[in-house]
């Protein structure tokens, strides 16, 4: 098959690239140029604007993967472009894309976010999620039947950007007493960008539409960070803080405790997202110690003074520590 991607050379793109050549199958490249522009020496590259270039798009694609649409009048624009380019057009999404979590087990019927300014280009915290879904209803009008809507969840594993996973790993292996949020059995969802890619693939070779939730079962904390301690062999010892203690200590979830949102009533179903549909479609998780591993094996390379994304420095993460209980 031939398979546009736009983007395609930071994270999930070159994933995808990766999967969809030991496929077998025939990979055009569209971005500008910016993020590892020599990743693929031997991918054809189409160097271009998304708002202006891609009528230098030339010939018939089986699909096109759209790993970096984040406004809706940009995805309609690109979605228009290619209309009579490609018979499948594949948006990547996000569960953020739903109104809201109060409900355990959402699925692809779930509503979607709405925002008073559907022309609004700033992605916010708040905008983030119903600009995702304004761009989902583009694709959709414009390919229909032709359109294929990937929900991920928090992606995972080698050539993370976000840290968002990858701080657990490694600071876990550097051992000690680690500040862990809530307690054991608080729940995360992740998902390998790898399985992701080779679920989307796979989606594409099926010619499957429709949408679909993609991230991995609910995994209690306990279980992930005890996994990567054992992955690691550290002596990591996990001093599980309470939400109130987090709260008045101004210890942000998701960004000083990544991969973990508090339990409550607003947030009750975020690590509880039905994936069932996509388990039936074909989706394969791989296990999680390889996921680790494979990540702290990538993280080795990441420089000393890497100013990471998410997570406590050390030094405040000591401080903390000295008032856990």
């Amino acid at each position: 098959m031939k398979i546009l991607i736009i983007g395609g050379t930071r994270f999930l793109g070159r994933h995808l690239v990766n999967s969809a050549r030991a496929r077998g199958h025939e990979i055009t490249l569209f971005n500008r140029g910016k993020t590892n522009p020599d990743l693929f020496r031997n991918v054809e590259t189409i160097s271009g604007d998304r708002e202006k270039d891609l009528d230098q798009v030339s010939g018939a694609y089986d699909a096109v993967i759209d790993t970096c649409g984040y406004f809706p009048r940009i995805v309609r624009m690109s979605a228009e472009a290619l209309k009579d380019k490609v018979e499948k057009y594949v948006f990547i999404s996000s569960i953020s894309a739903y109104a809201d979590f109060k409900k355990v087990g959402i699925n692809e019927s779930y509503p979607v976010g709405m925002i008073e300014d559907e022309t609004m280009e700033e992605i916010t915290g708040e905008s983030y999620g119903p600009l995702k879904a304004l761009c989902e209803k583009a694709v959709q009008d414009v390919f229909g039947i032709g359109s294929l809507i990937i929900r991920p969840g928090l992606i995972v594993g080698p050539h993370d950007p976000t840290d968002r996973f990858t701080y657990w790993p490694v600071r876990i292996a550097r051992g000690g007493d680690v500040l862990a949020p809530d307690d054991p059995s608080a729940l995360t969802q992740i998902i390998d960008v790898r399985d992701l890619s080779d679920f989307i693939i796979h989606l594409i070779e099926q010619n499957v539409s429709g949408i679909f939730n993609a991230t991995g079962e609910p995994l209690e904390l306990g279980t992930l960070f005890e996994t990567c301690k054992q992955v690691s062999g550290s002596n990591a010892n996990f001093k599980w803080a309470s939400v109130q203690f987090l709260n008045e200590n101004n210890v942000a979830p998701w960004s000083d405790m990544p991969a973990w949102l508090p339990d409550t009533g607003e947030e009750k179903g975020f690590a509880r997202v039905d994936v069932s549909k996509a388990m039936h479609a074909g989706l394969v998780i791989s296990p999680l110690e390889e996921t680790i591993r494979d990540t702290i094996v990538w993280a080795f390379d990441i420089p000393a003074d890497h100013e990471w994304k998410a997570g406590l420095s050390e030094i405040r993460e000591l401080e903390l520590l000295k008032h856990v209980q």
